[in-house]
């Protein structure tokens, strides 16, 4: 039997929310020590992977692993559902047919319990990892957004060029160019800090329409963390409170010229 509640089912409501429009059936693996999620989108550009331990959960039981396959957009169907004071439950019986969600709320008096049919997914569990070396960046989430979504106006691909103590988002499109240049600073609170790490100087393109996928998950966090590195893809990173962290994996475009 597999049983975990969060005092806050808001939070994975906007976990849903941020990979609904990247990648449609997923395994979601439950283990003894948490959940974790894997899975690439449909032209096999971008991943996304989501740890959640234990430790972060009101309560947990898991007998044994299990791996139940869901559709998202069911998924984020039933958790619109729940209001966003809402505690969270999430249940599944040994060799499950569904997965029982459930939303409680004692001011409110209120019990809500829904179930989605669980299907069959046939996918490969890819290797991934953090990115030690190459250039990192931390800022604000909202910030990184904003860069991302304006961006995004002017042309489909930004180029990332990173230097020991600057990263500069460039793009070139039909209405004209630009560049959005990121330096280190010391701002008083956490989200006016600005940090960089520069081991390697990267010179990569991107697709936008990912990035800016990626930037719905802005609301699990208020800083970012994105990784660059010529031997690997580019990692946008999201800490999620005590709980754990969702990560995406986008690969570089890859020019004529090449």
């Amino acid at each position: 039997m597999f049983e975990a509640k969060l005092a806050e089912g808001i939070i994975f409501k906007k976990i849903v929310e941020a990979i609904k429009e990247l990648v449609s059936d997923v395994n979601i693996d439950i283990s003894p020590t948490g959940i974790s999620l894997q899975a690439m989108d449909n032209s096999h550009v971008a991943l996304v992977s989501l740890q959640l331990s234990m430790d972060g959960f009101e309560s947990f039981r898991s007998d044994k692993p299990m791996t139940l396959g869901i559709n998202i957009g069911n998924l984020f169907k039933i958790m619109k559902l729940g209001d966003s004071d809402d505690s969270m439950t999430l249940k599944a019986e040994e060799d499950p047919s569904h997965l029982t969600i459930i939303f409680e709320n004692e001011k409110k008096g209120r019990f809500a319990e829904f179930n989605i049919n669980l299907i069959n997914i046939d996918t490969e569990h890819l290797s991934v990892s953090d990115n030690e070396g190459g250039s990192q960046l931390s800022m604000a989430s909202g910030e990184f957004s904003k860069i991302m979504k304006e961006l995004y106006q002017i042309s489909e691909t930004v180029n990332i060029e990173t230097s020991p103590d600057l990263i500069q988002f460039s793009v070139e499109g039909d209405c004209g160019s630009g560049s959005v240049k990121i330096g280190p600073t010391d701002g008083e609170t956490r989200e006016e800090q600005v940090a960089i790490k520069s081991d390697e100087q990267v010179n990569l393109s991107f697709a936008l329409r990912y990035l800016t996928m990626f930037t719905k998950a802005s609301g699990l966090s208020s800083m970012v963390n994105v990784s660059l590195s010529t031997e690997a893809p580019l990692v946008v990173k999201y800490e999620i409170q005590n709980l754990g962290s969702l990560q995406y994996y986008l690969a570089p475009k890859i020019s004529d010229e090449e």
